[in-house]
């Protein structure tokens, strides 16, 4: 690997996106068949395997109960760059995505034709940076010239610049690696890296054996919050606006599960993962979710009648990455603001 990421071009990345859209995409799979478009009828929804409402929403079926007549199709995906290059293929309706991944997609001259429509979670403790005891590294800043490894293109990969920065290191300073959480796993037990930002569950896997130096929560505490979003296509926006109302209702149902209903959360979260009550209970409890009245609030998304501080964030995401070179310019606020969709957002509320 390059001791700084390799950025593709859009151009490469839809013909990369296409190349997979016949079989889904490399890094996703589905627990129904993807088309390569889906019917009015349709409505393919990438998640991860992660906690979040995506996953109460799913083991209960309440999209399905909220709309009998539409085939629901969730396909599993490993980080937001898949989720990107699936839009790009028009494989996907609605989607999972990282706030610095949706940053990316919405830069350049040709956006992914796609908006933010809700929030599942801000990244909490469930995202950290952490180092193997074995190469003895106690701080950020003890990175230097280590091996670090993380999904490039995902919160994580922000973050984890974000922590380098702070520690007054930049990227080239370390030597960083684009590995999937699985691949971290393998890699870090082999002794192939020093350090990695990652996700749950690989996370807790790492923490067995290493030392946290940072985590998204004190990242985010700092200026940079990441969250994880959830975003919509274009063209389900024009073709079907009903199906993204009735699915932002569902969401608003699993924060509220989340909020009220622990026993029920983890037990659907453990039926999801296919991990122990106890671990989805751990895991559960890293996260930070908000009452769907915080997402429709100016604090964060906003409602019917404009943005939220959403806006502000992702907004300077988008500059940092651009600062760090990871993208080739950041998207304007108004650029930004184009790829919201708030309509019907005062709804959850009812």
């Amino acid at each position: 690997m390059s001791r700084t990421p390799h950025r593709p071009s859009r151009r490469l990345l839809l013909a990369g996106a296409l190349a997979a859209a016949s079989a889904a995409v490399t890094g996703c799979s589905s627990d129904s068949e993807a088309s390569s478009s889906g019917g009015s009828g349709t409505l393919r929804i990438g998640y991860f395997a992660f906690p979040t409402g995506d996953l109460i929403v799913k083991n209960r079926k309440l999209l399905e109960k909220a709309l009998p007549d539409h085939d629901i199709r969730w396909i599993k995906f490993d980080s937001g760059a898949g989720v990107n290059q699936a839009f790009l293929g028009k494989s996907l309706d609605i989607a999972a995505l990282g706030s610095s991944p949706f940053a990316r997609g919405v830069s350049g001259a040709s956006p992914i034709p796609y908006k933010v429509a809700w929030i599942l979670d801000v990244a909490g403790e469930n995202e950290a940076l952490v180092a193997r005891k074995a190469a003895g590294v106690s701080d950020v800043a003890g990175l230097k010239g280590r091996t670090v490894a993380t999904p490039f293109a995902s919160t994580s990969h922000y973050s984890l610049l974000a922590a380098l920065e702070k520690a007054g290191l930049k990227a080239s300073d370390v030597k960083l690696v684009d590995l999937q959480p699985q691949a971290i796993l393998a890699a870090w037990q082999r002794g192939d890296i020093d350090a990695a930002y990652v996700w749950l569950p690989t996370l807790d896997e790492l923490r067995t054996t290493g030392t946290q130096l940072t985590s998204s929560k004190e990242i985010g505490a700092a200026g940079k919050p990441t969250l994880d979003l959830a975003v919509v296509s274009d063209e389900l926006i024009a073709r079907n606006p009903q199906a993204i109302a009735a699915w932002r209702k569902v969401q608003a149902e699993a924060l509220r599960v989340l909020a009220s209903d622990r026993d029920g959360s983890v037990k659907a979260v453990a039926a999801e993962l296919g991990i122990s009550a106890a671990d989805a209970e751990a895991q559960l409890a890293q996260g930070v979710f908000l009452t769907p009245e915080q997402v429709t609030s100016a604090d964060w998304l906003g409602t019917d009648a404009g943005p939220g501080e959403l806006l502000t964030y992702v907004t300077d995401t988008g500059r940092f990455l651009a600062d760090q070179k990871q993208i080739d310019a950041a998207p304007s606020e108004d650029a930004v603001r184009k790829a919201f969709y708030l309509e019907g957002l005062s709804d959850v509320r009812q």
